[in-house]
C-alpha cells in the first residue's frame, strides 16, 4: 500500500492529466491499478490527487498510456517531485493546519508572487512588531504566548525565500487605507513601513499602493496571491482568502480572471517610486507622531 497524501495544487493538476491521459489510450482504471501492482481503488485516488505516485509507477502508466511527447512527459514528472525536497517547515508539520502546509508548499517553489491584500500588509512583508500586532488581533479568542511566539516565528521563517537560490520575484498591490491602518500603533508602523520601503527593489521586489484619490478600482472580493511556476511545471495557482482559511483556485479560466484582475488593480495604483514616496510621507507623519 502505497502512501496516503493531502490534497495539493500539483497532485490535483497532476491526477487530472493522468485521467485524461488513461481516457485517451482507453485503458481502464482496473488495468491501469493492476500495471503498478495497486489495488482498484489506487487509480481513483491518484487521479483525484489524494495518493502520491512514485517515479517508478508514472513512468510505467506514461508508457502504458503511450504518452510519448518528451514535454508532456517532463510536466507530468516535474508535478510527481512535489514535496520531494526537505523543507524547512516540516519538522513542524504536525502543528500546522492543511491550509497553511498548502500555503508553504506554494511559496517555496513559486518562480513568481503576485500579491493583492486589501487589509494588512503581506505576511512575507512584516516585521515581526507588525506580525504580531496582526496575529494577536486576528485572534476571537487570546492566544497564549507560547502559540504566538510560534507562529510569529513561522511567518519570519516564510520570509527567507526571498533568500533562497532562484529566488521568487514579489508583487504586493495595496489600498492606501493597508499603510495608514496602524496596527500596533504609530511607532510599530512608522517600523513597518521603513520595512517596505527597503524591500522595494523592482523588478524582484515591487510594492505599489492604490491611492485613496484613485476612487473605484477593479473589484476582487477580498485578498488573494497569484503563485507562477516556470517550465517545465507551466502551473499558476491562485489563493483566495476568507474568514477561517483559504480556497487554492488552478482551473485555467479561473486563473485568468485574477490574473486580469491583477493588471487592473496595478493600473489603478501609483508606480512603485510614487507609492515609496506616499509610504515615506505617512511613516514621516507616524514617527512625528511618536
Amino acid at each position: 500500500m502505497g502512501q496516503p497524501a493531502r490534497r495539493t495544487a500539483r497532485r490535483r493538476r497532476l491526477g487530472g492529466a493522468l485521467k485524461d491521459a488513461r481516457e485517451a489510450a482507453q485503458v481502464s482504471a482496473i488495468e491501469a491499478a493492476q500495471a503498478i501492482h495497486g489495488d482498484n481503488t489506487k487509480i481513483s485516488r491518484i487521479e483525484t490527487g489524494r495518493h502520491r505516485v512514485t517515479r517508478l509507477e508514472l513512468e510505467t502508466l506514461l508508457n502504458l498510456y503511450q504518452v510519448k511527447d518528451e514535454q508532456t512527459r517532463d510536466w507530468l514528472i516535474a508535478l510527481a517531485s512535489e514535496g520531494r525536497k526537505r523543507s524547512w517547515w516540516r519538522q513542524h508539520s504536525d502543528a500546522l493546519p492543511p491550509g497553511l502546509k498548502e500555503l508553504l508548499t506554494l511559496e517555496s517553489d513559486a518562480a513568481k508572487i503576485c500579491a493583492f491584500q486589501s487589509q494588512v500588509i503581506p505576511g512575507l512583508l512584516q516585521t515581526r512588531e507588525y506580525a504580531t500586532a496582526v496575529m494577536a488581533g486576528a485572534e476571537q479568542k487570546q492566544m497564549s504566548t507560547e502559540k504566538l511566539d510560534f507562529f510569529v516565528d513561522l511567518r519570519m521563517n516564510r520570509q527567507q525565500i526571498f533568500q533562497q537560490d532562484n529566488a521568487p520575484s514579489y508583487l504586493c498591490i495595496m489600498p492606501e487605507g493597508v499603510v495608514r491602518q496602524q496596527l500596533g500603533g504609530p511607532k510599530v508602523m512608522a517600523a513597518q513601513l521603513r520595512h517596505l520601503i527597503a524591500l522595494n527593489r523592482p523588478p524582484m521586489m515591487t510594492i505599489q499602493v492604490i491611492p485613496f484619490s484613485q476612487g473605484a478600482f477593479t473589484a476582487t472580493g477580498g485578498s488573494f496571491v497569484l503563485y507562477s511556476y516556470p517550465d517545465p511545471l507551466d502551473l499558476d495557482v491562485v489563493q483566495v482568502e476568507y474568514l477561517d482559511g483559504a480556497l487554492y483556485l488552478e482551473e485555467d479560466e479561473t486563473v485568468e480572471k485574477y490574473r486580469s484582475a491583477l493588471d487592473g488593480l496595478r493600473a489603478a495604483a501609483l508606480s512603485s517610486q510614487q507609492s515609496v514616496d506616499l509610504i515615506s510621507s505617512i511613516a514621516r507623519d507616524l514617527e512625528g507622531d511618536s
